[in-house]
């Protein structure tokens, strides 16, 4: 398919300049802390959208108002966009002001079905939700897993690209959530809000693709300005190394700028052991109420690897990244890397390791020792688990010797 189909350009520089836009039917998260300039940025894409006379729907909390002058301060004339009916603005009310529901999950499933109704509706072509965390904040991670799957996916496949504006996670439990909604995420904008630039208002900005955008992953300093909008200084370089590829920043008074690193809950499929337990935990709750089968793989290298184990350990780590999917989850725990491979079926795992060998320059495969356990009735919780492939890594070591 031509790329000029695949791609479209939204009014938000970096991606437009970077990646060549949007993918049509993609779903992309802008995720910063308050007043980082999410709502502005959205601002832009729905304009954008506008005056290529198509239809924006824009979900917010906020007054219409208070958006018209939000609106305003960049330059932006809202009002007009909302009386031709090119810019529909729909006032949510907050899920916490609202006791309709004695279970809170089922509230937030209703509130999150009710999109599709609107869609149907207002038949738009981009859809903004400014700001989607109040919303997907569900206690059973599952059943958000479940309910936020089944309305993405009804929005993508009417072609609908969606901007949904989310809060820095910051607790365990946010992180949760945030790696969910993840899951089903084409592309993240991540808006790093600074207070030392001269700028008034500025930070840095970086996209990373989950799905497609093979240019890779972006980042330049940002700035709010009024009647202009959000601006970056970001300067496209190619480089012919597969590393990620990174914008040098050319604002030279911010020397922290090439220092900052995207946030861990920002790369696919990477976890901290408590959160990979708590997936793995879900899993196990999920199978025992399903019977959905799932694999763990952990990976370890011979310690005396050609004297070089850390260099292997990068190899190794890289190879893993590169064969999993975005819904499989990844953790190093000590000197061992665990992958939970959610579709566990015997040809997806053999193609998995196939991959993970494949892409090991230089390390001979006898030198990587594996261990693989399908989840079974045995098994209560990742504790459990992690201990198994422990003992089976001493049964093995044992037959060696």
């Amino acid at each position: 398919m031509n790329k000029s189909i695949q791609l479209f350009h939204t009014g938000i520089p970096i991606v437009d300049n970077a990646w060549g836009g949007f993918y049509h039917g993609g779903t992309y998260l802008l995720v910063g802390e308050k007043k980082s300039g999410k709502t502005l940025l959205s601002l832009q894409f729905a304009a954008s959208t506008a005056n290529k006379r198509e239809v924006c729907l824009y979900f917010t909390n906020a007054r219409p108002k208070d958006l018209i002058i939000q609106a305003a301060s960049i330059d932006i004339d809202l009002e007009r966009y909302i009386n031709d009916n090119s810019i529909i603005v729909v006032r949510v009310a907050n899920p916490a002001e609202v006791s309709v529901y004695q279970n809170y999950d089922d509230f937030l499933s209703e509130y999150l079905r009710d999109i599709l109704s609107l869609i149907n509706q207002y038949n738009p072509t981009k859809l903004i939700f400014d700001e989607l965390t109040p919303y997907v904040e569900f206690e059973n991670i599952n059943l958000l897993r479940e309910i936020f799957g089944q309305t993405i996916e009804a929005i993508e496949d009417l072609g609908i690209t969606s901007l949904l504006l989310l809060r820095e996670p910051a607790s365990p439990a946010s992180k949760m959530i945030f790696n969910v909604v993840n899951t089903f995420a084409t592309g993240i904008i991540q808006l790093h809000k600074t207070e030392e630039f001269d700028a008034p208002q500025s930070g840095v900005i970086d996209i990373t693709p989950n799905i497609g955008h093979a240019e890779g992953k972006f980042k330049a300093n940002y700035f709010i300005e009024p009647y202009k909008g959000v601006t970056t200084d970001f300067k496209f370089t190619k480089r012919t190394t597969n590393e990620d590829i990174f914008a040098k920043s050319t604002y030279e008074k911010n020397t922290k700028t090439e220092f900052i690193e995207t946030p861990a809950y920002l790369i696919p499929n990477l976890y901290s052991i408590n959160d990979f337990k708590l997936i793995v935990n879900n899993q196990i709750a999920l199978f025992k109420t399903t019977g959905q089968i799932f694999t763990i793989i952990s990976f370890r290298l011979n310690p005396s690897i050609n004297g070089n184990l850390p260099v292997a350990l990068n190899q190794l780590s890289n190879s893993v990244k590169i064969a999993a999917d975005k819904k499989d989850k990844i953790c190093t725990i000590a000197d061992k890397l665990y992958v939970l491979l959610t579709n566990s079926d015997d040809l997806r795992v053999e193609n998995f390791m196939a991959k993970v060998y494949h892409n090991l320059p230089g390390i001979d495969s006898k030198n990587i020792s594996v261990l693989m356990l399908k989840i079974n009735e045995k098994f209560n919780n990742a504790d459990e688990i992690l201990n198994e492939f422990d003992l089976e890594a001493s049964r093995a070591q044992l037959n060696k010797s």
